[in-house]
């Protein structure tokens, strides 16, 4: 993988007027070429600089988010493949809000498109899933354009204080709000009008 990273950031050096184009092209098709979200951004920042590197990573990231949001339109088996994996890796029953995706998009190890596919479930229409494919990567691109370089060289105990922080912070960010399916409700309800009858 480093050696295509290498690869890509070669092209990119000399491709001259059109090294944005290609730079926001590499981010919308990157899954692709099997690059995760992070690098791309730290590599923007290194070849655009921080303020450069993270407008066009956000307009890359957004684009991959787009295709992802038509791709699981258009193909409803994929679809439900992504919602098993969703419920073995989050299984959940309080959805996330668009803060906490956005602070986990910043975590290396979480799965983007997973976390573009608990977008599509809090969001009613495209519109509202592009609003918020925009705000949740605006983070991770100004985090990585900005502070990739330093973050490699962090001590193992700077690293786990910022993953604390980031953990707290996705406490404080969560959906306040429940979600019940109308079966469970009504199971519930049931319940309680049985107990109310039962003889004292």
């Amino acid at each position: 993988m480093l050696d295509n990273t290498s690869f890509y950031i070669e092209l990119l050096k000399f491709s001259g007027i059109f090294a944005p184009l290609l730079f926001i092209l590499l981010q919308a098709f990157r899954q692709f070429f099997f690059l995760p979200v992070g690098l791309i951004c730290l590599t923007g920042g290194i070849l655009f600089g921080a303020v450069a590197g993270t407008f066009y990573s956000v307009i890359g990231i957004t684009l991959s988010s787009v295709f992802f949001y038509w791709g699981m339109k258009c193909m409803p088996k994929l679809m439900k493949k992504v919602k098993k994996l969703q419920k073995k890796w989050i299984g959940k029953r309080m959805p996330f809000s668009v803060g906490q995706i956005a602070i986990l998009k910043m975590i290396p190890f979480m799965h983007f498109h997973l976390l573009s596919f608990c977008l599509i479930e809090v969001s009613a229409n495209f519109r509202e899933y592009t609003k918020a494919s925009i705000i949740s990567n605006i983070p991770i691109a100004i985090f990585y354009s900005t502070f990739g370089s330093v973050l490699l060289s962090l001590s193992l105990f700077t690293s786990a204080g910022i993953i604390i922080v980031l953990s707290y912070l996705f406490y404080l960010l969560r959906r306040k709000e429940w979600v019940m399916k109308w079966s469970e409700f009504f199971e519930e309800d049931t319940a309680k009008r049985e107990k109310h009858r039962m003889p004292a």
